[in-house]
């Protein structure tokens, strides 16, 4: 497995390869964190020019994938508002917590301080109308899982996946805390609820491995009385036109 300090070279010259006019690059991701495999890819930020185009792109550099995020500078406020909005700050998490690669003209660094002021905000919270949207999706999820027999695995196990997604978004917006999607799930639910973020994921694995609906929506349950139980008669929403 390639180190830290390799993969970091290799994405600079990836960088000043590809965007000789680049203003910042900052490497993050799994690499940043120290927990890349052989097969991890590349993600890297990198600031333009404003004469250029904002865009995401994937290449392949040295035999490695990389994930490119492009931004120019002028771009940059109303990108990281998106990814505020998004609740998971994908980006934004890359400016924070990357390892910077190349900074010329000290542009990184000014954006790397915007991006820890829109973390430190934290995400928006949920309008009254998502919360309960969610409570009662939620609640539906947990009773499908309950009612589906273990015989029914493909069905038990797509609900248990979205009876978990479910749960972590109305567990981390309980906190104010930003959440994650794939593997960043899991780290992002264990960091705002070790307790009850450990709980559900537990649960997600007795059912994937013994069948076992019980212990998932039993965490579940948990989560939704702290925000005032589950919710079923008596949930109304007007259609959006």
């Amino acid at each position: 497995m390639d180190d830290q300090g390799t993969l970091a070279a290799q994405a600079l010259r990836l960088v000043t390869t590809r965007f000789p006019d680049a203003l910042g690059a900052v490497l993050g991701g799994s690499v940043a964190q120290g927990r890349a495999t052989e097969t991890s890819d590349l993600d890297v930020a990198v600031l333009l020019p404003d004469s250029d185009i904002s865009r995401r792109e994937v290449v392949r550099h040295e035999g490695r994938l990389a994930e490119l995020f492009l931004n120019t500078v002028a771009d940059i406020p109303e990108f990281f508002e998106w990814d505020r909005a998004r609740r998971r700050g994908t980006v934004l998490f890359i400016y924070d917590q990357g390892l910077p690669l190349l900074d010329p003209r000290g542009d990184l660094s000014r954006v790397r301080k915007q991006a820890q002021a829109v973390l430190a905000a934290g995400p928006p919270p949920l309008t009254p109308a998502e919360w309960e949207r969610s409570r009662y999706g939620l609640t539906c999820f947990m009773d499908d899982l309950v009612d589906t027999p273990p015989a029914n695995r493909y069905e038990q196990l797509s609900l248990a996946d979205f009876t978990l997604r479910e749960a972590a978004h109305l567990l981390t917006a309980y906190h104010g805390a930003w959440t994650g999607i794939g593997k960043w799930l899991p780290r992002r639910l264990l960091s705002a609820d070790p307790v009850r973020g450990k709980t559900l994921l537990d649960g997600q694995l007795a059912l994937a491995e013994q069948a076992d609906p019980v212990p998932l929506a039993t965490a579940v349950e948990g989560v939704l009385d702290l925000l005032g139980g589950p919710l079923r008669e008596g949930y109304a929403h007007r259609w959006r036109t």
